[in-house]
């Protein structure tokens, strides 16, 4: 605590804000029975408010500690719901509904799984359709659209992240409990434990508490302007996130799970820190004196100096946030933000709550800061899209139109496109000689104009705009708006995705297949762990051929 109400602490913070482009920042802290808390900056910086310990920030996945606990309520009650066992598989659970891209996996994924990010299963996050569309999402689709996804690993066999098990997990606990999922937040967890200033989505804060409820905000380098906008509903990804919350009600949380407090049983703890996926089995880049981290459900766990430390990151368009506790110290804290780590640069309030999560930990206990080690920067993805598609295409003529039969049949013996596989910086060296310059767009742009099709993913639809080939995808729930730059065959493109909030360059490798001169598929990288593109097909208008 002495180090938390420091000047050195308050100047850390501060100095952090500011390299972070972060308006406004608030954290509590508990040691043993003993909570304080403190608030930083701006909640609106266009009326300067300032952020107090009761400020209002969307916490994003830290959200997903309290889905694992609403699901772990369901679990320890063996006379209402004795069917819901971590063991038992989602299919006998949500029969109908919970259906995957295979009967294997169908019949195989447990409760266990879908709360562990080991399925198998990719984030396929721009495959859900947010308010905005025309057709939104709710937890009952995301579970049912499951079935239209492919999946990338062999189940339990690697961890990888992903958002929509975590909603799938409260369609269960509304089947189940015959409630919504707000009202089993509010009855089983919230009122429990004192949490009365927190809400799930941000509409629900905005309506009860005004103007408590932070903006959010992205920071644009280029114009050293911030850009503000208040957090936005998903209904479709609750559980995964969504839970709006204050520094002052977060600390209640973290001291329930250090205490076994209200909800937090014995029995429910145990379930939520008890092991089941390695993040980085690997052990690369670990930093000094940490132990690779592991997933518990809705918690990441990690060894330091010997002690144990349970956490969670938040972040989404506009905030961050983190908690961690440390069970053998009776001690944790609660950072939240109104800045997101945009795909412009690194920083937000996320990165401020990491880098304050280490300095509270040593000063807990009582060792000096780490220096940290200079690492070796990769390419940047942009670079290597270029450099694997010129590799893919040297033995190809530029500027001609495959036919589509043609184009499959070579596809199979292509290297795949964005592998993620290790690579050698002295082969890297030798393929930037392999590379091409772009060559010219040829076949008029209108050949390729149209709505795409994928059961999955729903509808793309290819546009003109400035001459450009060009996707607004604004109505998913990480909203887009994407830009093709030919890069060969005039089949062969990078697909430029700007984020609707951040704005950034996310580039993904895209490609078209032609049939009779016109564009009848799109397929796009969207997942690289798949190593397979996402195909769509061209929606024919009536009486098209």
């Amino acid at each position: 605590m002495d180090y938390f109400r420091s000047d050195a602490f308050s100047s850390l913070v501060r100095e952090l804000m500011d390299e972070h482009h972060t308006p406004g920042f608030s954290i509590a802290v508990v040691q043993d029975e003993e909570v304080d808390s403190a608030g930083y900056g701006y909640a609106h910086l266009e009326s300067k408010t300032p952020v107090t310990p009761d400020t209002l920030f969307d916490i994003a996945s830290c959200s997903k500690s309290m889905t694992a606990t609403a699901v772990g309520l369901l679990v320890e009650d063996d006379e209402k719901y004795p069917e819901v066992q971590y063991t038992a598989t989602m299919s006998s659970l949500l029969p109908d509904d919970f259906v995957l891209s295979s009967a294997e996996y169908t019949n195989s994924v447990t409760l266990d799984d879908i709360l562990s990010h080991r399925t198998g299963m990719p984030t396929h996050d721009k495959c859900y359709m947010g308010p905005q569309a025309a057709q939104p999402d709710d937890a009952k689709s995301i579970t049912r659209n499951l079935r239209h996804l492919p999946m990338a690993h062999p189940l339990r066999t690697k961890y990888i992240y992903n958002n929509m098990m975590f909603t799938v997990a409260t369609y269960l606990v509304e089947v189940k409990s015959q409630k919504s999922f707000s009202d089993f937040l509010q009855e089983r967890i919230f009122k429990p434990l004192g949490m009365d200033s927190t809400t799930l989505q941000p509409s629900a804060a905005r309506a009860r508490f005004g103007d408590r409820v932070a903006t959010g905000y992205e920071w644009d380098k280029e114009t050293s302007k911030y850009s503000g906008f208040p957090a936005p509903d998903s209904p479709e990804a609750q559980g995964a996130g969504s839970v709006v919350t204050s520094a002052k009600d977060f600390i209640k949380w973290v001291g329930a799970l250090l205490r076994r407090e209200g909800p937090i049983s014995e029995k429910v703890y145990r379930d939520l820190v008890r092991i089941r996926s390695i993040q980085n089995p690997g052990a690369f880049r670990l930093k000094r004196f940490t132990s690779p981290e592991f997933y518990g459900t809705g918690l990441d766990i990690y060894y330091y100096r010997g002690y144990t430390v349970i956490a969670h990151d938040g972040g989404i368009s506009g905030f961050g946030s983190r908690f961690f506790f440390m069970p053998e110290l009776g001690f944790g804290a609660a950072m939240v933000g109104n800045s997101g780590q945009t795909l412009q640069s690194v920083g937000g309030a996320g990165t401020i709550a990491n880098i304050l999560s280490r300095r509270l930990i040593d000063a807990a206990l009582k060792v000096s800061e780490i220096v940290s080690l200079p690492r070796w920067k990769p390419k940047r993805r942009e670079e290597k899209i270029r450099g694997d598609i010129a590799i893919r295409q040297k033995n190809q003529p530029n500027g001609q139109v495959q036919d589509n039969k043609e184009q499959e049949g070579k596809k199979e013996n292509e290297s795949e496109v964005g592998s993620d596989s290790d690579s050698d910086p002295d082969e890297d060296e030798k393929e930037e000689d392999k590379k091409e310059s772009p060559s010219p767009q040829v076949t008029p742009l209108t050949s390729y104009v149209g709505s795409y099709w994928n059961p999955g993913y729903r509808r793309l639809t290819v546009q003109i705009k400035n001459d450009k080939l060009f996707i607004d995808a604004t109505d998913r729930t990480t909203g887009f708006r994407s830009v093709f730059e030919h890069i060969s065959d005039q089949t062969k493109y990078i697909l430029h995705s700007y984020d609707m909030f951040e704005g950034g360059d996310e580039p993904c490798p895209a490609e078209f297949v032609f049939e009779n001169g016109r564009a009848v598929k799109l397929g796009v990288l969207f997942e690289e762990v798949l190593k397979e593109m996402i195909w769509f097909e061209l929606e024919r208008e009536e009486g098209e051929k």
